[in-house]
C-alpha cells in the first residue's frame, strides 16, 4: 500500500505530488531543493548554504517518515554547475556517514527556483 509522506519541517509541494511515498519498509523522497520550510524563502546564495538546507530537509522529512537520514541507500543529486561538486560533496559528508548511499549525481540546466542543487532520496525504514 502507498502512503504519502508530509511534514511541515520540509518545503511543502509545489505541484501535484507528495514529499515522499512510503511503500513497505521503503521511503521515496521527491527531489527536495534548498527552501528553509519556515519562511518559504531560498537558504542563501551560496551553495554550502542551500547544501545544507537540502539535506536538512531530507533528514528532517525522513524523521517525520519514521526513518533518518543514516538509513538512506540511494541518493541522486542534481547541480546546476559541476565545479560546485567538490563543495557540495563536503556538505554531503557531514550528513551521511560510512557505509554512503550509493549516489548518482548530474549537472543539469536549471532546477526549480533556480536552486544551486536538488536531492532526492531512497531510505528505509
Amino acid at each position: 500500500i502507498m502512503k504519502a509522506i508530509s511534514t511541515k519541517r520540509a518545503p511543502a509541494a509545489i505541484g501535484p505530488y507528495s514529499q515522499a511515498i512510503e511503500i513497505g519498509d521503503t521511503i521515496f523522497t521527491s527531489g527536495v531543493i534548498p527552501i528553509v520550510p519556515e519562511t518559504g524563502a531560498l537558504a542563501g546564495a551560496s551553495v554550502e548554504d542551500q547544501a545544507r538546507q537540502v539535506f536538512t530537509n531530507i533528514r528532517n522529512l525522513l524523521e517525520d517518515s519514521g526513518s533518518s537520514i543514516e538509513k538512506v541507500i540511494k541518493t541522486t543529486v542534481f547541480i546546476k554547475d559541476m565545479n560546485d561538486f567538490k563543495r557540495i560533496n563536503d556538505i554531503y559528508a557531514t550528513f551521511f556517514k560510512e557505509p554512503y548511499p550509493a549516489r548518482s549525481c548530474v549537472e543539469v540546466a536549471r532546477l526549480p527556483k533556480d536552486v544551486k542543487l536538488e536531492v532526492e532520496a531512497i531510505a528505509i525504514k
